[in-house]
Order: C-alpha cells, then sequence, then structure tokens
C-alpha cells in the first residue's frame, strides 16, 4: 500500500506539472469573465445572445463570479460561448503534493515530539538539540511513508 500511495503522489505530482506557477496568477478583482470580455471587446449583450441570456443575466454572472458564488456550469458556459475551456483545479501552495505532504508531516512530528519531550522533561529525561531534531526527522520519514490521516488534523 506504501508504494502504491508514493507511485499515485508522484503520478498527481507529474499531471500538476503543467500547472506550475499558476499558484501566482492573480485572479481580476471583478473577475475573469469580466477581464476577458472587456479585454477582447465583446458587449454583455454580445455574450448575452451566445449564451441564449439577456445582458442584465450575463451582468449577473459577472458579479457572481466576483462574489465567489459562480457554479462550475455557468463558468463552463460562457467558456464555450467565447471559444474557450474552462481549466479548474487545485494547486498546492507548496509546489507540490509530495512538497505538501513532507511539510504536514514534519508539522506533526514536531508536535509530537514536542509534547513527548515536555513530557520527558518534568521527568529529567528531557532530549536537547541534535537528538531532538533527529527524533523529529525520523518521525516525519515515518510518517510521510505512511501518510497517516493525522496530518491533515489542525495543528
Amino acid at each position: 500500500m506504501r508504494n502504491q500511495r508514493k507511485l499515485l503522489i508522484e503520478q498527481l505530482d507529474r499531471k500538476m506539472k503543467a500547472f506550475h506557477g499558476t499558484e501566482l496568477v492573480i485572479v481580476p478583482e471583478a473577475g475573469w469573465i469580466n477581464g476577458i470580455r472587456k479585454t477582447i471587446n465583446i458587449t454583455l449583450e454580445q455574450l448575452g445572445k451566445k449564451i441564449g441570456i439577456t445582458r442584465q443575466g450575463v451582468k449577473r454572472i459577472e458579479e457572481s463570479e466576483a462574489a465567489g458564488t459562480i457554479t462550475l456550469n455557468s463558468l463552463r458556459e460562457v467558456g464555450n460561448a467565447l471559444d474557450m475551456k474552462l481549466i479548474y483545479g487545485f494547486v498546492p501552495k507548496d509546489g507540490s503534493f509530495s512538497n505538501l505532504i513532507e511539510r504536514k508531516s514534519r508539522e506533526l512530528a514536531e508536535k509530537i515530539v514536542r509534547r513527548t519531550n515536555h513530557n520527558m522533561m518534568l521527568e529529567n529525561q528531557e532530549i536537547y538539540g541534535d537528538s531532538l531534531n533527529i527524533a523529529i526527522d525520523d518521525l516525519t520519514l515515518e510518517i510521510k511513508s505512511e501518510i497517516k490521516k493525522a496530518i491533515w488534523d489542525s495543528i
């Protein structure tokens, strides 16, 4: 199961490689539809005709996109009317799913090791410096290799 999970992550990272850099894209304040429509110089009426709705309907679509309440179907419909393809997905802020899992595993390992070390300190058995870092590294590796579900709990 471990190797299968690792393979799935590698495959997902390869698929997402095409989106590398998209995490830096800044969405226009008024939304993509409004920005594209104005840039290519198509009026609300013209776009409405292509979709089969009124000018006010297009305006509502633009407003719902800007508000974050638009549906994927509406986005796809507008994209088709503009001869564009809707592409959506989730891009890890860490650059890859492998990096995301590494970070989350390390956060959990640090929490566990520090909590355990605190308990050990109360018994004068505390570990220090490099030993503490090695314990965190070892636990990170173990958590990452199993992708424990606990990494998704709030830390």
